[in-house]
């Protein structure tokens, strides 16, 4: 261990780790038991403090930053509610896997376990929602501790990692050491795949004829690791799907590109993965949104499964060939491999007779103002170079399908715990984290309103996101399952009623805001919010009935999907 031995207080130490770590930004709100800590910070120049206007903004926050970057996202909060209010957004980043390191206060290790004020067992709470979780009962504990966190959080299988900090450990002083580097006996992520088993997965590509590369967040978070999908991919002619998180890692407007499969995945990415003979799972997870009926999954395919979390191997779907090793460095070896080529072209016919078959469509010529149109528009817009930061439900299925993502890091949302509320604060935090990038949140007005508060935060760090509301005054995607599934019984999803004036609540908040209610002005809005240099909103007024097609049922063969009928050879 290398550093000056300068006696510092624990809440200086805190500010020199994240310093050593190259923190920039923090996303917090203080409190009695981070006063010490905050005293600190008054004075801090090189690192920026974001003060969020609630503590599950700052988690989202941190998501949209390390997304967009790959670097941690940091967040300081107080003990007790402060702790608790971070829950989902710990969560949400443990079920995406991404690299957060959340500082909580806790009361003085004295009172802990005797119902103090704002006392909360936040390291119990979420003990099952994260990579790892810490309680630093001694300030000599602390700077190898704050090692610890970002190493673990960043490495290997990225994830959440609480740091419980007590009020007298932030106050308490000792000679301050860092450690440069870390090793812990029992964590040793493996990056390199076994060289045997990526011999094999060249053989088994060699030996058949409907391949198909099955592509998920994995890819976007290795960098580099697009790229060598990209020339495994383009050397062999080998069609590529994608994840909802796994979108950007490849081309969307390529033409291998299937876009993505799944629940609401396209009709031909979901005919390939049901006919290929052989799958190459890339930092996929086969969830259940993906797979639908295990039982019948690609039942007929060889599957290869590339995966740095050796837990993830077999968890769904068992595969005849596993490599654990991280996505860049096993394609990579992998593609020193590929001397041969092989002949998909029949392959890709069939698929291509499958996209005409049913090609993603939505209406048009009605006049009526469709969330699908708006997502297509500024698709061609931005030229697919934005980052898009969609919420959840319906319109998050249509920024999948109809935005053509170019590039990793691209598309940030939240896919396993489904988190409304995701979009405002993480599209914010992806903007200070890429701030040359164009940033766009699209939310539902039911998302909107869950943290429409952080638009203070926006208005006043001048943070210029293009905030896009897709209002049609219902829980969209709820409602599409009452409609089909649940008798036309649409109980509470009706928000139209109750909903605000969003222009005027983004104005009351500091934010210039826009609203457009019909095709001809979509254009101009979208043009609009992109040329003005502050945070904007934009608020649409679609058509409140519309529905995600394809669709695939919950529990059902991704076979099975519901589709709409063009004509009596066309499905749509």
């Amino acid at each position: 261990m290398k550093g000056n031995k300068n006696k510092l207080k624990g809440a200086q130490i805190f500010i020199e780790a994240l310093r050593k770590e190259g923190v920039k930004h923090i996303f917090g709100y203080p409190g009695g038991a981070t006063l010490y800590i905050y005293e600190h910070l008054y004075d801090v120049k090189d690192i920026q403090h974001i003060l969020v206007r609630h503590e599950q903004g700052a988690t989202h926050m941190a998501e949209g930053y390390a997304k967009a970057s790959g670097k941690p996202g940091v967040v300081l909060v107080t003990s007790g509610p402060g702790a608790t209010n971070t829950v989902t957004g710990i969560a949400d980043a443990y079920m995406d896997s991404v690299p957060l390191v959340v500082f909580t206060g806790q009361v003085p290790t004295s009172l802990i376990g005797n119902d103090a004020f704002q006392e909360a067992d936040i390291c119990g709470i979420t003990r099952p929602i994260t990579k790892h979780n810490f309680l630093v009962k001694d300030v000599s504990e602390l700077a190898l501790t704050l090692k610890k966190a970002f190493y673990i959080a960043t490495t290997g299988k990225p994830g959440p990692v609480v740091v419980d900090i007590p009020k007298n450990v932030s106050n308490s002083s000792v000679e301050f050491e860092y450690p440069e580097t870390i090793e812990l006996k029992t964590y040793k992520p493996v990056y390199h795949g076994h060289p045997n088993q990526i011999k094999k997965a060249a053989e088994a590509i060699k030996n058949h004829k409907k391949p198909l590369l099955y592509v998920g967040g994995g890819v976007n978070m290795s960098d580099g690791a697009s790229k060598e999908l990209f020339k495994l991919a383009t050397k062999l002619n080998i069609p590529v799907t994608m994840t909802l998180q796994g979108l950007g890692a490849f081309p969307g407007d390529h033409e291998l590109s299937l876009g993505m499969l799944g629940m609401h995945g396209t009709y031909y990415a979901n005919k390939a993965i049901t006919d290929c003979d052989l799958l190459i799972a890339v930092g996929a997870r086969f969830d259940d949104r993906v797979t639908g009926k295990l039982d019948t999954f690609s039942k007929h395919s060889y599957k290869i499964h590339i995966d740095i979390d050796p837990t993830s191997i077999d968890k769904n779907v068992k595969v005849h060939l596993p490599i654990v090793g991280d996505s860049k460095i096993v394609l990579e070896e992998l593609n020193k491999l590929i001397d041969f080529t092989i002949d998909t072209s029949e392959w890709l016919k069939q698929i291509d007779e499958w996209k005409k078959e049913c090609p993603l469509h939505y209406e048009t010529g009605d006049g009526k103002l469709r969330t699908e149109y708006i997502i297509d528009t500024l698709s061609k817009l931005t030229d697919g170079e934005a980052i898009i930061v969609p919420d959840v439900g319906q319109h998050q299925m249509w920024v999948a399908q109809y935005y053509k993502f170019k590039h990793p890091r691209t598309m940030i949302t939240s896919g396993g715990l489904g988190t409304m509320g995701f979009s405002v604060p993480a599209a914010i935090g992806a903007k200070l984290a890429v701030p040359d990038k164009t940033v766009i949140s699209i939310s539902g007005d039911g998302g909107f309103q869950m943290n429409m508060q952080e638009l203070v935060t926006a208005a006043y760090y001048k943070i210029p996101v293009k905030f896009f509301i897709i209002n049609n005054g219902y829980l969209g995607m709820v409602r599409q399952w009452q409609e089909l599934f649940h008798a036309e019984k649409y109980s509470f999803t009706n928000l139209q009623p109750s909903n605000p004036d969003f222009v005027k609540v983004s104005e009351a908040m500091g934010v210039k805001a826009l609203r457009c209610d019909n095709v001809a002005c979509v254009e101009d809005v979208i043009k609009q919010a992109l040329e003005y240099d502050g945070p904007i909103t934009v608020e649409f007024r679609v058509v409140k009935e519309d529905m995600v097609y394809p669709m695939v049922p919950a529990g059902a063969s991704v076979s099975d999907m519901i589709v709409k009928r063009l004509s009596p050879d066309r499905l749509v």
